[in-house]
């Protein structure tokens, strides 16, 4: 099934720059706490809230990570379904090839017996017509 396969591929990028974006954020507010400290600076509630703005977005992203993980789960089960689905299915018309085939054949040689009774036109052979 390439379309799940592409899918997974795009949720995969997708998990990729979300762990990457959680990555530079977490840096970049590093950094900025350096800098703070490094300058002796004192924050007021507000920069104080507005630094805690990274937590916010790395939970979210995080839980985005977590859903999508959550539904590739549901994807790989789907895919495993949907090949054993495809394997019976291929194993049962090979069955049913198999039993059709037989049946034909069978047909084939009973109207085979059948037809050389009626095509033989030599009547000498002990069958009598009335």
């Amino acid at each position: 099934m390439q379309f799940v396969q592409t899918l997974n591929g795009l949720l995969e990028h997708v998990k990729k720059v979300e762990r990457e974006t959680i990555a530079l954020t977490k840096d970049g507010q590093l950094q900025l706490v350096k800098f703070i400290e490094k300058n002796s600076l004192r924050l007021d509630d507000e920069t104080l809230e507005v630094m805690q703005y990274q937590d916010i977005i790395a939970q979210q992203l995080s839980a985005t990570i977590e859903a999508i993980e959550n539904m590739q789960g549901h994807l790989h089960l789907f895919t495993n379904s949907f090949d054993q689905d495809a394997s019976n299915m291929e194993e049962s018309f090979g069955e049913m090839d198999d039993k059709l085939t037989s049946v034909l054949k069978n047909a084939q040689e009973k109207h085979s017996a059948f037809g050389g009774k009626t095509q033989h036109h030599d009547y000498d052979d002990g069958v009598e017509f009335f």
